[in-house]
């Protein structure tokens, strides 16, 4: 009973920490969909130049996107003429961090973490680009474009639109992996001592080493893997170490070294996964060897900085933030046991026919960003009336005059895979 009386307060006062940031942090994501034209973001990341890497890099470090929504939107990207330099560099900055987790390490990890995270994704970003112009070139690609760029909304309906994507929509596609990282953190904290790591991993290098092959594999997004790093701060892990953890872990995952590979090729791949890891190795060093200690050894989860903000905001906030994650976790099982039917994302474009109807079974759709990825591909070719992707049923209703071969090699252009049409 102890230990969980014990668990349970980690927890509630990590979310008093973590509340008030992050849904400001969900507040500027909903403002940043809104505001930012995919069009114009294109514009500017083609060529194998330092401009489209500086570029695909700077608009990747503020894009909350985990390595779950920045695999089809860089493919995207690609798909729609930006090089493969500014692609990698995309690929490489955005995953790292976001305007939501830049919030949350300010909040658990202080302001020279979350200052040092993004320049860090942004260097890195940068030097991926570069080195992939180098090896590969400019390469001609060329792919079906649509053109079906969303209208942006105007007045009431903007602010509505904003609302809902950063409370409900992106919240939707971060909810389970949030709650995981939280109940992790609290874990760490109650079951570790607190001097572990200055016991068992006392040389820095062998520390970030560890953290490099523990977080590869995983899937944790930028924001989940905060609270994570926080705690094995507390249990004396090397502020390096930490770091090596925030970059690599969201970053790098089964999923996304398999599409890498698939859709840009080995050698991109193999770019994409020196940089990552000899980049965190390089800022992890830095920081273990350059910057004072003080700044990263007195972080504590409930104290660091609580006292900045009046209680009835950090309490409401915990209490919001708590609502929305069981919200949008009970509405994805409701679905899941009403067949899904609430999860389809329809496109119906100028009807053509509707004489031939395809239900395609793809495997790799995991958020709402693959979902849309898929359904703006699949309408955008010639032939094709009505795309409706069920995120729930891993799965896409295609209607239209169209060659099931194009269907599958658009799918598969995306970075998914087609497990069956019917």
């Amino acid at each position: 009973m102890e230990f969980l009386n014990r668990y349970v307060l980690e927890i509630y006062h990590l979310l008093l920490e973590m509340s008030p940031y992050l849904l400001l942090g969900f507040l500027i994501t909903g403002i940043m969909k809104y505001s930012i034209r995919p069009a114009r973001m294109k514009h500017y990341l083609g060529g194998a130049n330092f401009r489209s890497v500086f570029y695909a890099a700077l608009l990747g470090v503020p894009m909350p996107l985990c390595s779950c929504g920045v695999i089809p939107t860089g493919v995207g990207l690609y798909r729609n003429g930006a090089s493969k330099g500014a692609t990698q560099s995309f690929l490489i900055s955005t995953p790292q961090t976001g305007v939501d987790s830049i919030m949350i390490t300010y909040s658990l990890l202080g302001l020279p973490f979350a200052v040092i995270r993004p320049i860090a994704a942004f260097l890195t970003g940068i030097a991926g680009g570069l080195l992939s112009n180098r090896l590969e070139g400019e390469k001609s690609h060329q792919y079906t474009n649509g053109g079906n760029e969303e209208a942006m909304p105007r007045g009431w309906k903007k602010l509505a639109a904003i609302f809902k994507y950063a409370f409900v929509d992106f919240m939707s596609d971060i909810a389970k992996w949030l709650l995981i990282g939280i109940l992790i953190a609290g874990l760490i904290s109650v079951l570790l001592p607190d001097d572990f790591f200055l016991q068992y991993l006392s040389n820095p290098y062998l520390s970030m080493l560890v953290m490099l092959l523990v977080a590869a594999p995983l899937y944790v997004c930028a924001t989940s893997s905060v609270p994570i790093a926080a705690a094995l701060i507390m249990k004396g892990l090397s502020p390096g170490a930490a770091l090596v953890f925030l970059m690599a872990g969201p970053a790098t995952n089964a999923a996304t070294i398999a599409v890498i590979g698939n859709t840009l090729g080995k050698k991109s791949l193999l770019i994409y996964m020196s940089t990552i890891i000899a980049g965190s190795f390089v800022a992890g060093t830095i920081i273990n060897e350059w910057f004072p200690a003080s700044w990263f050894g007195g972080i504590i989860m409930h104290e660091t900085h609580q006292h900045l903000l009046p209680d009835w905001l950090t309490f409401s906030s915990a209490l919001i933030l708590s609502l929305l994650i069981v919200y949008v976790l009970l509405m994805k099982l409701l679905r899941k046991f009403r067949g899904g039917n609430t999860a389809e994302t329809s496109c119906s474009i100028p009807e053509v026919s509707k004489k031939n109807e395809f239900l395609i079974h793809i495997e790799g759709m995991t958020c709402q960003h693959c979902a849309m990825s898929i359904k703006k591909g699949l309408s955008s070719l010639d032939g094709v009336s009505e795309v409706v992707v069920n995120l729930e049923s891993n799965s896409a209703r295609v209607r239209g005059h169209i060659d099931t071969a194009q269907i599958e090699a658009t799918i598969k252009q995306l970075g998914y895979t087609v497990k069956g049409i019917e």
